[in-house]
């Protein structure tokens, strides 16, 4: 190694980062990780579905690699405003980013910036309490939602909508959210998907829990449930066949709220008088592409759907930090395997999109993380001018004198789950920068 010990930064706190650190720590490394909030975790805190406690559970791991020897964490420190990508690199000798896909796909149609219409980006962070998003006036006072996507995403936005008071009361969605869900006139939430069901981007299991829900029934229309399975289709797009057919069969049993699952129907504009009002779609066919694979191919019949408010779920972008490599076609930090240069990698969906599950990240860090310890041992890395760990501290007080380390997150972390104990969930968050803040720094006793 080019100085022993190897000292990396992280930058990102979500699954690419912790499971990066892992590696890295388990080979001898000290981290030092960087977050731009108060909070650890990533969207294991703010973007998976809070009624989804299962996939929530692997905080645990990474609170088993916060408490390893030659860890720190650094949040409400963030990279190009408080320290630099150059500041990075002259007190490291490796640099990870981990820093997610944090920006919204744009569906490119007339109407999309009309009021009413809402990234599912935002309205996942604003469910999830998320601080940049406690402000976010997501009016429910509508009897119609539309979202438009057909991955997991579109999934959890319908589902949480579709959620009763009893249902949500169980998990550690943000309270302001709860009450708005549960008081509002919603009767029905459309999910568009451009392609059929064979196509579509979500899992088989996400799919069939939208049928388990209390306060809402599932409606598919037959013809549109009316798929034939090829020879070579895959589990996951057979059981999904499978269960939308069931759900077409199902007879209503009157719940307050509808999910209705819409195929080959594509967005085409936003109209209303000063918000949205209703959605124009396209109605599609399936044509085989030049790879053999099914796209959607527009019929030239359209369709109104009244609506009062549109949720845009058609993908995630990663953005561009000053002073990193970026393709902004790919919107991806371009790399080979995780390796942008000796010294500095990339893990997670900045290094191969915004695909997979959390757990694939843990694949996709650790390769990252053996680049770089490979490098290190082929003494390819760079000699940074200062590896101290008290310089590097030192910079953070000078130039973000309110950061949050791992304690004050602590702080944070056992405050909520004692919030959340007397009503038998698993946390009620502090949803605003200054709750979060004001615990995080809080003098120690």
């Amino acid at each position: 190694m080019a100085t022993d010990p190897l000292r990396v930064a992280i930058v990102g706190s979500g699954p690419a980062g912790f499971y990066a650190a892992q590696h890295l720590l388990k080979a001898g490394a000290q981290v030092d990780m960087f977050e731009r909030l108060p909070t650890p975790w990533g969207l294991v805190r703010l973007g998976v579905a809070p009624d989804h406690p299962n996939i929530k559970a692997v905080s645990r791991v990474f609170e088993k690699v916060a408490e390893q020897p030659g860890f720190r964490f650094f949040g409400n420190v963030e990279i190009g405003t408080h320290l630099s990508a150059g500041d990075l690199r002259a007190h490291y000798h490796a640099v990870v980013w981990a820093v997610g896909a944090p920006a919204d796909r744009r569906m490119g149609i007339p109407g999309e910036d009309l009021p009413g219409s809402v990234s599912a980006t935002a309205f996942v962070a604003w469910y999830n309490g998320h601080p940049d998003y406690a402000d976010l006036a997501i009016d429910l006072d509508v009897e119609r939602i539309v979202v438009v996507g057909n991955g997991n995403v579109a999934l959890d936005c319908a589902r949480m909508l579709g959620l009763t008071r009893a249902e949500l009361e169980r998990t550690d969605t943000a309270d302001a959210a709860i009450e708005a869900i549960v008081s509002s006139r919603v009767r029905e939430i459309v999910v568009l998907g451009r392609r059929g069901p064979l196509e579509a981007a979500y899992t088989s299991p996400e799919l069939a829990e939208l049928g388990e829900m209390a306060g809402a029934d599932v409606v598919v229309d037959a013809a549109e449930a009316a798929v034939a399975v090829p020879d070579d289709a895959t589990h996951m797009q057979r059981r999904s066949v499978e269960i939308v057919k069931e759900y077409a069969t199902r007879a209503p049993s009157g719940p307050p709220r509808t999910v209705r699952l819409r195929f080959l129907a594509s967005p085409l504009e936003l109209r209303g008088d000063g918000r949205v009002q209703e959605i124009v779609v396209g109605l599609n066919r399936l044509e085989p592409g030049a790879d053999g694979s099914m796209r959607a191919v527009a019929t030239g019949e359209t369709e109104v759907i009244e609506c009062g408010l549109v949720l845009r779920s058609v993908g995630y972008r990663g953005t561009p930090l000053e002073g990193v490599p970026f393709d902004p076609e790919r919107a991806i930090i371009p790399n080979d395997g995780g390796r942008v240069a000796p010294g500095e990698y990339c893990s997670g969906w900045i290094k191969r999109g915004p695909s997979g599950v959390i757990g694939t990240n843990k694949k996709d860090a650790n390769e990252s993380a053996q680049q770089l310890l490979e490098d290190a041992a082929a003494k390819l890395l760079p000699e940074p001018a200062d590896a101290s760990p008290a310089t590097i501290a030192g910079l953070v007080a000078e130039r973000q004198p309110h950061a949050v380390e791992y304690d004050g997150w602590l702080r944070i972390d056992g405050h909520e789950r004692d919030r959340g104990q007397p009503h038998e969930r698993p946390r009620i968050k502090l949803c605003t920068w200054d709750e979060l803040m004001a615990l995080g720094r809080a003098p120690v006793s």
